[in-house]
């Protein structure tokens, strides 16, 4: 980790959910908020408490050094891909090892809410 970089994450028991086109993608209580400098903080939620049916995977990765590397899925609701909507990381560096396997969904892609309040990108 670069000097002044931090990842921390908490356990959050929030009721978090996200919907897309009125179609409620995920609904959670068991929430893994991380927090990283510069960044908004993400939530991850279970893949238990996604809708995994909904989801197809995509081709697309990315690598974060502070995190490692991404995998991503898409949506199709009403004839409409939404490409790369949700993240995963599958194996991540030890710092983040918390979010491992969970989902986080774009705010400024789909609505994503905390305890009923909107959040943003």
């Amino acid at each position: 980790m670069t000097a002044g970089h931090t990842i921390s994450t908490v356990a959050s028991d929030s009721q978090v959910e996200v919907r897309l086109a009125g179609e409620l993608l995920a609904a959670t209580d068991r929430a893994v908020v991380l927090h990283e400098t510069g960044l908004p903080a993400r939530y991850y939620l279970p893949r238990d408490d996604v809708r995994m049916d909904l989801l197809r995977p995509t081709s697309f990765h990315t690598t974060c050094p502070f995190k490692g590397e991404a995998s991503y899925w898409s949506l199709d609701i009403d004839g409409q891909t939404h490409d790369g909507i949700v993240w995963s990381y599958e194996s991540p560096l030890p710092v983040a090892v918390e979010i491992s396997s969970m989902m986080a969904f774009y705010p400024d892609r789909a609505q994503v809410s905390v305890d009923g309040k909107a959040i943003s990108a």
